[in-house]
């Protein structure tokens, strides 16, 4: 323990994880990350948050109180079961996007832990953005993992004992905002081959908010799109088991799939759309 803050193990620092463990370290809380296999790129992450570097998975685990999983949909019980392996016991707070169900079977994975189901929403806390932390799950727990973020830029919410409903609330968000953007761009890739784009521009303009008038946003959904489809086909699944349609939730991640191999590039709006006409 630091004084009376536990001492929190980040997983996987990614660009959200590590700008959410950054916010911890700049109110007095020890983040540890695992260098272990690990990129230049995660130690920059690692290194610009404040973090502690351990060595191995095995000393993040005994020495925290608290685990953050913030990772890629695919990986999340992969990488519950790899901190199972080294009987963790604390507060595992499992923050990715995937179903309930999903959660459900982690909890399991961790049967001396106390699993606190999470969802984060909104772009990492950086330069004054606030993304929401929400929780599901015990009681005591959650208010502990509450208190480490207060004063932080990270908003947190309670929102009952049940696990599960933080992720629901994650997919239900996913498949709307992630999902819009796939059709925007599609949209206007579509007026672009018939040389009306400009025509499109104008109608999306006088309707605020719309995601067509934000075509900047296009290549930044393509360099995000090998996370973005792996959520959209968590929330198909999500939608499906409540006997709701998820085949858009597919149709959109099939689309995203055209901009495989463009993890974090930094593409111009022609580029974009160009890998968005190549087939899969």
């Amino acid at each position: 323990m630091t004084g009376n803050r536990s001492v929190v193990g980040l997983l996987h620092p990614g660009s959200m994880g590590a700008a959410v463990a950054a916010q911890l370290c700049d109110h007095g809380t020890t983040v540890l990350w695992c260098s272990d296999g690990r990129s230049t790129a995660t130690r920059r992450r690692a290194t610009e948050g404040g973090l502690t570097e351990v060595p191995s998975l095995a000393s993040l685990v005994v020495r925290s109180q608290v685990l953050l999983s913030i990772c890629p949909p695919a990986a999340a019980e992969s990488v519950a079961g790899e901190v199972a392996a080294h009987q963790f016991a604390g507060v595992y707070v499992e923050a990715n996007a995937v179903t309930p169900e999903r959660v459900a079977r982690i909890a399991g994975a961790l049967p001396r832990a106390t699993v606190v189901d999470s969802s984060l929403i909104g772009s990492p806390p950086r330069g004054g953005k606030q993304p929401r932390l929400f929780f599901s799950g015990p009681g005591e727990a959650v208010e502990q993992v509450k208190e480490l973020f207060a004063g932080t830029d990270v908003r947190t919410r309670r929102l009952g004992v049940e696990l599960g409903q933080a992720s629901a609330l994650k997919l239900a968000y996913t498949s709307y905002q992630k999902a819009s953007r796939v059709l925007a761009a599609l949209s206007y890739a579509l007026a672009s081959d018939h040389d009306v784009k400009g025509e499109l521009l104008e109608i999306a303009e006088e309707r605020p908010g719309s995601y067509l008038a934000e075509t900047g946003y296009f290549a930044k959904a393509a360099a995000r799109a090998w996370r973005w489809g792996p959520e959209l086909v968590e929330a198909a699944e999500l939608l499906e088991s409540c006997g709701l349609p998820g085949e858009p939730m597919r149709g959109a991640a099939e689309a995203l799939s055209r901009w495989d191999g463009e993890r974090d590039a930094e593409l111009r709006l022609e580029e974009a759309l160009a890998r968005l006409h190549r087939p899969r």
